[in-house]
């Protein structure tokens, strides 16, 4: 019955059978006998023939208009159907992004959680800066970013807050008192900071660290975080990072680690988990989930 619903839909459409005949790829007599049995099994006529024409009934008119939203469904059905057929064979593929110079504890062991319940899932890592990350994001080559904060919240995206994190400079200890414990960016003026970037990442993560950060320094680059450690334990400049990520550098007994103060205040970054909202679903969103759980404990 599903091709005799389709054969009418289209004769009605057409209001003519020779061009439903065409649409379908059938001759005009087996068409016109398909409509026949389909009124024979329905018992009631659908079309109110004269000659060459015809009106459609009352009951035609239910049939036509229902019909298209039963076809509609049914090609739904057929397309998700193949579609889970396809990713049986198919994992499904989780890209997640995280921001390189926060560090990787939290999101590491999201990762080894997520992964352990979900096995059948692959996932597939990016680390960068955050303006690659938001490109990535945007431009769909990665599902989910782990990022911090730097524009306002979109609703063309979930934004899910994960945690805040103070500011502070990583420094050789021969250039302040080892027992200071806060400095400002006035005091770092006249050292270079030392960024931690890859390709194309430097004119970015400058614009940032000038015009919201303050910083008046100028900036040199590394590409590692052991690079850029042994750059300030040899004092060629300084590192600004959160405090979680600092931990990671500052047991060197070359360094020493102040909190960074904007007008007396301590400087803090909020990092948020980012997806689009047209893009959730479930495996995004219980990653985002672990992620969070990790910045609980």
């Amino acid at each position: 019955m599903f091709n005799q619903i389709q054969y009418f839909i289209s004769v009605v459409k057409n209001h003519n059978f020779t061009k439903a005949a065409e649409e379908c790829h059938i001759s005009q007599p087996a068409i016109s006998q398909q409509i026949k049995e389909l009124e024979g099994n329905l018992g009631v006529k659908l079309l109110d023939r004269k000659g060459r024409s015809f009106k459609v009934t009352p009951a035609g008119q239910y049939f036509y208009q229902h019909g298209q939203d039963i076809i509609k469904n049914l090609d739904e059905l057929l397309r998700q159907t193949k579609e889970i057929g396809t990713q049986e064979k198919e994992p499904y593929v989780l890209r997640a992004g995280y921001l390189r110079n926060f560090g990787t504890s939290e999101f590491l062991e999201a990762v080894s959680k997520f992964s352990k319940e979900y096995p059948d899932v692959q996932v597939r890592i990016t680390s960068s800066g955050h303006e690659n990350l938001y490109d990535l994001l945007r431009t769909d080559r990665i599902d989910f970013a782990f990022s911090d904060l730097r524009r306002a919240p979109s609703n063309s995206y979930v934004n899910d807050f994960l945690t805040e994190s103070h500011f502070q400079v990583i420094i050789s200890n021969n250039k302040f008192p080892t027992d200071q414990k806060t400095i400002t960016t006035d005091d770092l003026k006249d050292m270079p900071c030392i960024l931690i970037v890859g390709p194309n990442e430097e004119a970015a993560e400058e614009d940032y660290y000038r015009n919201i950060l303050g910083v008046r320094s100028t900036f040199i680059t590394a590409q590692t975080y052991d690079e850029a450690a042994v750059m300030a334990a040899s004092g060629q400049g300084y590192l600004l990072m959160n405090d979680r990520t600092s931990k990671l550098i500052a047991h060197q007994d070359a360094l020493q680690t102040m909190t960074l103060l904007n007008n007396g205040k301590e400087m803090t970054q909020d990092y948020y988990a980012f997806w689009k909202a047209n893009n959730s679903g479930f495996y995004i969103e219980t990653f985002a989930d672990i992620l969070k759980e990790q910045f609980e404990k």
